[in-house]
């Protein structure tokens, strides 16, 4: 599954460049306004952060909700508190787009993560074009060298790489490559399947001065308590928050006290 994901991605982003090529992209990354530092959001001495996702999709659960107006939902999750917002731009499985990333960075001041299956510099350059100040690069998908490259070249473009992991060995390649920002994915990619314990038997190889973000079932208060327990500072929440009261749930998990 997470190779079809990718080889789907790398086509749609093909075309793309034929439409806008590499130099023109490369320009317009150049100048887009400087991306925001996410530390500062995500990183609370005292609570646990959210970074608040729009999601209108998944592989395994097909359509979860429409999401006619982005940019409201992104607003709405800012003023409720969230740190970040992710705004996942893969159009086959998950039925995003670049045009989410323009509405939703136009409408918050708050750091914009472009989560995507970015396997190349121009799906970096994209991100910087768009307004992202992230990008996801998920270890499971990259082979040691093109993650090292790729998140070289997304913080010389001054953007932060958050890099996700699902496995001992991928924390241990996540430091490795010293991410500021790891994140442990309750979800495993290849079958879909969660599991909510994960976290806390790998949150205690991410050293010291690494972010930890808990990413994937999250549903509640109680979940939330749960992965702060084990050390996480972040939460990354997506479903639970398009399909419920999405400020409600970002202004609750944002009042976690963490351990």
């Amino acid at each position: 599954m997470l190779l079809d994901l990718y080889a789907g991605a790398l086509r749609d982003a093909s075309v793309r460049e034929e439409l806008i090529p590499l130099p023109q992209i490369e320009k317009l990354a150049l100048l887009s306004p400087a991306a925001i530092a996410p530390e500062p959001h995500l990183l609370s001495p005292t609570h646990i952060r959210v970074i608040a996702e729009i999601k209108r999709a998944s592989p395994s659960r097909g359509s979860i909700a429409s999401i006619e107006d982005p940019a409201a939902l992104a607003r709405s999750y800012e003023t409720a508190g969230a740190g970040a917002v992710s705004v996942l731009t893969e159009g086959r499985s998950f039925l995003g787009s670049l045009e989410d990333l323009d509405e939703v960075r136009k409408s918050v001041r708050i750091p914009v993560l472009r989560k995507d299956f970015i396997a190349n510099e121009y799906q970096v350059l994209e991100a910087r074009a768009h307004g992202a100040d992230m990008v996801l690069l998920i270890v499971a998908g990259l082979d040691q060298k093109t993650l090292t490259r790729l998140k070289a070249f997304t913080e010389q473009l001054g953007m932060t790489a958050l890099i996700e992991t699902h496995s001992e060995q991928e924390v241990v390649r996540a430091c490795e490559v010293e991410s500021r920002l790891i994140g442990i994915n309750a979800r495993d990619l290849g079958t879909f399947e969660t599991d909510r314990s994960l976290f806390g038997r790998l949150a205690s190889l991410v050293p010291e001065g690494s972010i930890k973000i808990a990413e994937s079932a999250v549903r509640s208060v109680a979940d939330v308590e749960e992965y702060a327990s084990f050390g996480a500072d972040c939460v990354l929440v997506g479903e639970a928050l398009v399909t419920g009261d999405a400020s409600e749930l970002v202004s609750s998990f944002s009042k976690v006290k963490k351990s």
